[in-house]
């Protein structure tokens, strides 16, 4: 687990180093400005395939080895706006809402699916509102897209491989801890702090689409729905470009 959150740390670093070295040389006139590739992600942070699509992401990203720009934001969407924050057992809310043959199913293609990508699926502990979760995105993104990036893995990482709790305010700012986002807890203290910004993004973004994770390259030129595999995002970056 420590390697595969490793690899994803580095993999956002490489992100975050990889965009500024190649502004740098733009600037400097040494080497032709990277073409941009623009990515808005409609996500949810207790939804397992939009952390599937993530990491699918990241490994298009690294695989292009340095022939894009990217700036990569990330937008809100609930797949329950109405599930209580102070939580519930995450087995039970899906076997209440799938029927306990169907959560079995889902389970059980899930853990293929995250140990395909070194990670154990972990359907113990709490599941419920995420609005405090995107609160925080939104405010890391006001800090910096790179940050951003890096706290929407590690939210992800703890809630489906640690069974940690995506309501849990001492949770939320760890994760900010962790990838350098100043002024977490104060931000998150008054509940309206970005919540009209939230809002915005949810009816922006969320209104036109009927599941996660969404992705908008280069302002919709491209639109991708579910958690593509990298060679679909590399094709797709290639189509943006050209």
């Amino acid at each position: 687990m420590f390697g595969s959150l490793l690899s994803e740390l580095q993999v956002s670093t490489f992100i975050l180093s990889h965009t500024n070295r190649n502004m740098a040389e733009g600037s400097a006139g040494t080497k032709p400005a990277k073409k941009l590739v623009e990515i808005d992600i409609i996500s949810d942070t207790v939804c397992p395939w939009c952390f599937v699509g993530k990491r699918n992401l990241d490994k298009a990203v690294e695989a292009s080895n340095g022939r894009y720009d990217f700036r990569i934001r990330w937008h809100p969407y609930q797949l329950n706006p109405n599930a209580p924050k102070e939580g519930l057992e995450k087995r039970k809310y899906y076997e209440q809402k799938f029927g306990s043959d169907m959560s079995a199913k889902m389970g059980n293609r899930m853990s293929e699916i995250f140990r395909s990508h070194g990670l154990e699926y972990d359907l113990s502990g709490l599941t419920g509102n995420t609005l405090d979760s995107h609160r925080l995105i939104y405010f890391a993104g006001q800090q910096d897209l790179a940050k951003q990036h890096d706290l929407v893995g590690e939210l992800f990482l703890g809630y489906f491989t640690q069974a940690k709790y995506i309501g849990d305010r001492e949770y939320l700012l760890e994760c900010a801890r962790k990838v350098g986002v100043d002024g977490a807890a104060e931000f998150l203290e008054d509940p309206n702090n970005g919540l009209n910004e939230v809002k915005e993004d949810l009816k922006k973004y969320s209104d036109n689409i009927n599941g996660v994770p969404h992705f908008l390259i280069n302002n919709g030129k491209q639109a991708l729905s579910g958690a593509q595999p990298p060679e679909i995002f590399l094709k797709a970056f290639e189509v943006v470009t050209k």
